[in-house]
């Protein structure tokens, strides 16, 4: 007899929601998104509403309610605590453009409506993994970060790509804790920013990025602990050396430039055989590369010699 064991990604039949209910959401979706002034285009809003669902990334959990998604945010930029919906929201968004530099054909700086006529805009739930041992579990919608890496056409010599985050001082009052190494950065390797998984976010739950999300750009790394998907982006650059990376500058001994998420290997301060599921009471185990190791196991295949978190 023959046994077939799903994938981490696969659901049953019976749990797909019906077409119908999806075209229904986006359709009212992309409607009142339509209706939104203010610092968000009615474009891009309606954009995000009108992006299909990839069904090849599903999760093994239920979409976290929006208001638990978007109330509870790290973004010290603003202030230290999960509630930074109220100061966030004087962040500008609008005009945006992102700066593309170091090893590529060519540097440039591009607007953010630009940049979208170029892509195509898709949605595909992701679990999030917080290095705090929390999660969630997102609709995104977005686009491949490799499209962002061809566009950009990187150099051979280009091993590592960085990104980083604005710096408004007149919106950002966290700015002023000078201790931190501000701007914020992160940085992946090129092959990992190539990869299938890696996603460049521009909205969640059909609408546009809310700015304690990371409006109006940012990217997401479902494989790796959520520092490392940085919010409001204005700068990607392409470069041979392995780059600094914000937490890693600031205390190098418990944020790592890895940072996949690794149930074995603790936080000098807590565990992370476990996480705590936001919008519920359940604690669950955490899963090596958070469950997507069907992905991305391949790309550390010589990185024995390197902790996975560290």
């Amino acid at each position: 007899m023959l046994i077939r064991i799903c994938r981490g990604w696969e659901l049953p039949e019976s749990a797909v929601t019906p077409e119908s209910v999806v075209m229904g959401r986006r359709a009212a979706i992309g409607a009142g998104a339509g209706l939104i002034g203010g610092a968000v285009l009615p474009a891009r809003a309606q954009a995000q509403g009108q992006a299909m669902r990839n069904p090849r990334y599903r999760p093994e959990r239920d979409i976290t309610p929006e208001r638990d998604a978007t109330t509870y945010n790290n973004y010290y930029e603003f202030n230290m605590s999960k509630d930074v919906v109220r100061q966030a929201s004087r962040l500008r968004v609008s005009p945006w453009s992102i700066k593309i530099e170091g090893l590529v054909a060519q540097e440039r700086e591009i607007g953010l409506e630009d940049l979208l006529r170029q892509v195509r805009l898709e949605e595909r739930v992701y679990r999030h993994r917080c290095v705090e041992a929390w999660s969630m579990v997102v609709p995104w919608t977005g686009f491949p970060m490799s499209e962002l890496v061809r566009l950009a056409q990187p150099k051979p010599e280009a091993k590592y790509v960085l990104f980083e985050t604005a710096v408004q001082r007149d919106t950002m009052p966290g700015l002023r804790q000078n201790w931190y190494p501000w701007p914020y950065t992160e940085g992946l390797t090129v092959a990992e920013a190539q990869n299938e998984l890696a996603f460049v976010v521009t909205g969640m739950y059909g609408k546009p990025l809310p700015p304690q999300n990371g409006a109006p750009i940012r990217i997401h790394v479902p494989w790796k602990y959520g520092f490392k998907s940085g919010k409001s982006i204005v700068r990607v650059r392409f470069q041979t050396e392995r780059p600094s990376t914000f937490w890693e500058a600031l205390q190098s001994t418990e944020y790592g430039f890895w940072a996949n998420v690794n149930p074995e290997v603790a936080h000098p301060r807590w565990s992370q055989a476990s996480e705590r599921v936001l919008g519920t009471n359940e604690r669950v185990p955490t899963r090596l590369f958070n469950g997507y190791g069907e992905f991305v196991a391949g790309l550390y295949t010589n990185l024995q010699n390197e902790r996975l978190w560290a």
